[in-house]
């Protein structure tokens, strides 16, 4: 619920435009909020000492200085991949507020759906002290029916001229429903070709975990999106002694996508990333990916806490590169709208209609390193060590601007083949870039050559989701990543997170059972202690799958 001051401000934009002060180069204007009472507010972001700023003052609660991003040059390099913002044909809700306080999608919403969540519980296995959103905590359970999941998707499946087809099922810990094969199967029918599952993993490292594993593979589950903070025990006190069973588990139920996602803190776990990388490295039989997210502060925090824990993207690809001892190089990373520079060539060159990734470049970045475990050490070569991948990107702009001019394709298919073998630095042992950017272009076997690209390099992607302290509407009106939610709106990851008195909440709570309604309907044992997991340390730490997982990185004697 919101607070009384909160109610009157929001919806109101200050007065007040931040002044720049001695030695900061203004870089643009941007509208923010208040981290205390929600106004919006003008918030001029700046450089100064190499760094990207943001700087907006409230009325009433002053002055608030926040970093943006930790590396200017960085900043100015990404920022050149913008994508040119569009409009979502089909919107759920009407601007009567102004963003964010209106989303839903609402008409000026700039970036369809690219990857849609359902939070499917608020239960969970765990009692994290940091969280407050599971079910004990929230005081009730939020648990959509099947019915109610089913119209949640349908709801997605409305946009135009594209629906997204890729879902995720969060909570909560989703595998605590019992018939979360069931959910997975529903998205399957429904039309999703992508269906992930957003996990800590603990339900796969315990008795039945392979057959669990077995069956939501069998359900048509895509990826496996995997809580996993650290190597280290202290760190990671999640599921550091699970993970290793939860790998297993995978192998044996050959699931082979698996994306790991560590909240990266400053101070606590920051000398961890480069550890982070080698594991996936190691395990890269099951791990395809690692997806970096950068801490984001809800509710009201000191500020110098804030400044301690703080860490941005750039900050973070830096110790990537300082903890692989150079091999992963910061300028290796590419901002998420270069995406948006294939799908328009695909787009141009085959007729058909594709999803544009026209989110903010300040959202996030990505990479793939290709492993080579041939020696005692493994070894990493990011993407641009094989392909000039800024030629690439250049070209494919000329040759999409051509075709839509109307010149003839087939002189620039002949033409095309030659030229992306010019991009090719080298090959590497394992995998063909010539064969794969001709699957990709010339043969329509789009999805062959993206899932075989998938298999041999590992893809390493950097997400810094918003907070009030850090907020800038230029960002949210172009979130690709959105809630569905039961009453029908569909709303970008970071207002539905950063305002959850408004939208996470508010209205899931209208859809829940208080403990005693759910108590009844599903008995004792389906809440509180019942449903939460204990760790048999001894027992986990002792078995070989422990012990062989991370004997390269701990001293296990």
């Amino acid at each position: 619920m919101l607070k009384k001051e909160q109610e009157k401000e929001v919806g109101n934009v200050g007065k007040i435009k931040p002044n720049l002060k001695e030695n900061e180069k203004h870089v643009r204007d941007t509208l923010s909020v208040c981290p205390v009472c929600y106004k919006l507010l003008p918030t001029t972001i700046f450089e100064r000492d190499g760094k990207i700023w943001m700087r907006k003052v409230c009325e009433e609660h002053g002055e608030f200085e926040q970093l943006y991003w930790g590396d200017a040059e960085m900043y100015y390099r990404a920022m050149k991949f913008e994508a040119k913002p569009r409009r979502v044909e089909i919107t759920y809700t009407k601007l009567t507020l102004p963003c964010p306080f209106s989303c839903g999608l609402c008409p000026i919403h700039q970036t369809q759906t690219i990857l849609g969540n359902i939070v499917v519980t608020n239960r969970c296995d765990l009692s994290c002290f940091y969280c407050f959103f599971y079910a004990e905590r929230a005081n009730y359970v939020y648990e959509p029916t099947q019915e109610e999941y089913r119209q949640m998707l349908r709801q997605l499946r409305k946009q135009a001229p594209l629906y997204s087809m890729a879902i995720q099922l969060t909570g909560g810990e989703p595998l605590v429903r019992e018939d979360i094969v069931d959910l997975l199967r529903i998205a399957k029918e429904e039309g999703f070709y992508h269906v992930q599952l957003n996990t800590n993993g603990i339900k796969f490292a315990q008795e039945g975990g392979v057959e669990l594993a077995k069956k939501i593979k069998k359900a048509g589950v895509s990826t496996i999106y995997l809580s996993f903070d650290g190597i280290d025990p202290k760190i990671n006190f999640k599921n550091h002694w699970e993970i290793p069973y939860v790998l297993d588990a995978f192998r044996k139920a050959e699931i082979t996508s698996v994306v790991l996602v560590p909240t990266v803190i400053k101070g606590w776990n920051t000398h961890e990333v480069g550890r982070i990388v080698k594991f996936a490295a190691l395990n890269n039989d099951v791990i395809r990916g690692i997806n970096f997210q950068p801490v984001s502060f809800v509710g009201t925090m000191p500020r110098d806490e804030i400044e301690k824990q703080r860490i941005t993207i750039p900050e973070v690809i830096n110790l990537i590169e300082e903890q692989t001892n150079g091999q992963i190089t910061h300028d290796s990373w590419y901002p998420t709208p270069v995406v948006d520079i294939f799908t328009n060539f695909i787009e141009a060159f085959t007729g058909e209609e594709q999803q544009h990734w026209t989110i903010h470049p300040a959202c996030g970045m990505a990479t793939y390193a290709y492993v080579d475990k041939s020696s005692k050490e493994v070894k990493f070569a990011p993407i641009n060590e094989f392909v000039d991948v800024d030629g690439l990107l250049e070209y494919l702009k000329e040759e999409t601007e051509e075709i839509r001019k109307g010149k003839n394709k087939k002189l620039i298919t002949a033409k095309a083949v030659l030229k992306f073998r010019s991009f090719i630095k080298k090959e590497p042992k394992t995998f063909s870039f010539s064969k794969q950017l001709y699957n990709m272009f010339i043969a329509k076997k789009h999805n062959e050559a993206i899932y075989s690209f998938h298999m041999n390099f590992l893809y390493l992607g950097m997400m810094h989701f918003q907070d009030p302290y850090n907020y800038d509407l230029q960002r949210v009106m172009r979130c690709g990543i959105h809630y569905v939610m039961p009453d029908g709106r569909v709303v970008p990851f970071c207002t539905f997170n950063v305002f959850p008195d408004i939208y996470r909440d508010t209205t899931q709570k209208r859809f829940s059972y208080n403990i005693e309604e759910w108590k009844k309907l599903h008995g004792e044992k389906s809440i509180g202690d019942a449903i939460k997991y204990r760790r048999d340390l001894r027992k986990l730490s002792s078995g070989e799958i422990y012990k062989r997982t991370y004997e390269p990185f701990l001293n296990l004697q």
